[in-house]
């Protein structure tokens, strides 16, 4: 039970990680507090985990894109619940398109959640944790944030800006007891494939290689409270991520034609 007395937010709460992690950290005696814009689903989630394990499990409804409702969200959890312990900026989505059929909105939108509201909320939770020297963030990146592929051109450039922005953040934060976690998860089995790929195509070439969710939060929830600068997952992905950093220009040649498998 090492999250006992713990508040742990968790933003994309209303399904795939987010969902299954809200439950683990209930599991390990956490307070899961669910944030998400579609209220009806967090309300099932929330019920499920008080009836399940008994405890508090308290929802607001958020669009991370909504930069002073992220504001105005946080002040209110604070003052509900005293202090944030954990936040888990897991809000996000993708669409796999190439550059030239990508549509500009969708440009946005990937930007303004997986990037933009992942700073807003982790500017929003700092002076609290600072306040009380003691915090841990984590970040929701991928493993396309170190590995670049066709078809996910602008994806791949927000979760780059977020292992940026982590990087960073975690060198600010050197001399607090406030930790900072990327989490860089290759294709897991949730409904992400669901919005970025709808013809379903990469999906089923990739089937075999998916993660399961309840996996993935497990190992999130074993890393809060611990020095762990990243958290990769699969180990084999990320030998190839790394690979690719040192010989980029081999990787793109001899991988050109797996990577177009999207």
């Amino acid at each position: 039970m090492k999250l006992n007395g713990k508040n742990v937010v968790i933003t994309g709460a209303s399904s795939g990680i987010g969902e299954v992690l809200a439950y683990k950290v209930a599991e390990s005696g956490g307070t899961p507090i669910l944030l998400a814009r579609s209220v009806e689903k967090l309300q099932q989630i929330s019920q499920s985990i008080e009836q399940k394990y008994l405890l508090t499990c308290p929802f607001y409804q958020l669009d991370v894109r909504d930069l002073d409702k992220v504001q105005q969200t946080f002040q209110t959890i604070i003052e509900d619940r005293g202090t944030i312990h954990v936040l888990v900026n897991n809000a996000g989505f993708g669409i796999f398109e190439e550059v030239i059929d990508i549509n500009l909105q969708d440009m946005k939108d990937m930007f303004e959640v997986n990037v933009f509201g992942l700073i807003a909320c982790t500017k929003a939770v700092l002076p609290t944790m600072l306040k009380h020297k003691e915090g841990h963030i984590i970040n929701v990146a991928s493993q396309a944030g170190k590995l670049a592929t066709p078809k996910s051109s602008v994806y791949s450039a927000t979760k780059h800006a977020v292992l940026g922005f982590t990087n960073s953040l975690r060198m600010e934060l050197n001399d607090s007891n406030v930790f900072v976690t990327a989490v860089n998860p290759g294709p897991i089995r949730t409904n992400f494939f669901e919005i970025a790929d709808k013809s379903g195509g990469y999906k089923k070439n990739v089937e075999r290689f998916m993660l399961e969710p309840e996996l993935v939060a497990s190992k999130m929830v074993d890393a809060m409270f611990t020095q762990t600068r990243e958290l990769n997952l699969p180990s084999w992905m990320n030998a190839a991520s790394k690979f690719s950093q040192v010989f980029p220009e081999l990787v793109e040649k001899v991988g050109g034609k797996a990577f177009f498998k999207k």
